[in-house]
């Protein structure tokens, strides 16, 4: 079942920071499966944290396909999110993809017209990390894209209003921004950057 908005908590390590997160609303949860990350999760530690009734997304970078699906086996994941230098023909069969992008002033949306994703999870620039730097982009660009969009990137309740407003996205999604450490959610954090969410997203 896919939601009808996407409120994802990415970088979830640990079961009280999943139940906190779907308690305040959240549809996806994210695990970080990427090993250089601070926030990596093993996939069988991922298969033991319990999300009901919201999306399980698996974040990846530039990792082979077959081993995507056999972790997305072992974590019954419902996403891929694909973080690295991925073409649409390196993309896993049998799970949804949604495409990551760093998005600069100077983007080319032009290069995602083809992209075969579910969705692009629009993140703010990084330079040569992978997954994000808890930085914003410039919302107004998301209208380029001619996908349905995911909004992340130093997203939090004091700004995550104005990016939907800006950018009108399908979803939004906060890591750094509402967590006390690496893999360690502030639960006030992430329960106001929840309810906010909502409330901008009509959801």
């Amino acid at each position: 079942m896919t939601p009808n908005v996407i409120l994802k908590v990415c970088g979830i390590a640990n079961q009280p920071d999943a139940d906190a997160a779907i308690a305040a609303g959240a549809t996806a949860i994210g695990f970080n499966f990427y090993p250089k990350s601070p926030r990596y999760i093993a996939p069988e530690s991922a298969a033991a944290i319990a999300t009901p009734g919201a999306l399980r997304v698996g974040v990846f970078v530039n990792e082979p396909a077959p081993r995507i699906a056999e972790i997305a086996r072992i974590a019954a994941l419902d996403v891929a999110q694909l973080h690295g230098d991925e073409s649409p023909a390196q993309y896993p069969a049998g799970i949804a993809v949604w495409k990551a992008a760093r998005v600069s002033p100077d983007f080319d949306f032009s290069q995602l017209d083809g992209c075969p994703a579910d969705a692009l999870l629009l993140d703010g620039p990084a330079a040569d990390l992978y997954g994000g730097a808890g930085l914003c982009f410039d919302w107004t660009l998301a209208s380029r894209a001619r996908h349905r969009i995911i909004v992340a990137g130093g997203l939090d309740a004091s700004n995550v209003a104005r990016a939907v407003s800006l950018a009108q996205p399908w979803g939004v999604d906060s890591c750094s921004r509402i967590e006390s450490s690496p893999g360690k959610k502030d639960h006030a954090k992430m329960i106001d950057f929840l309810h906010a969410a909502k409330a901008a997203l009509g959801a």
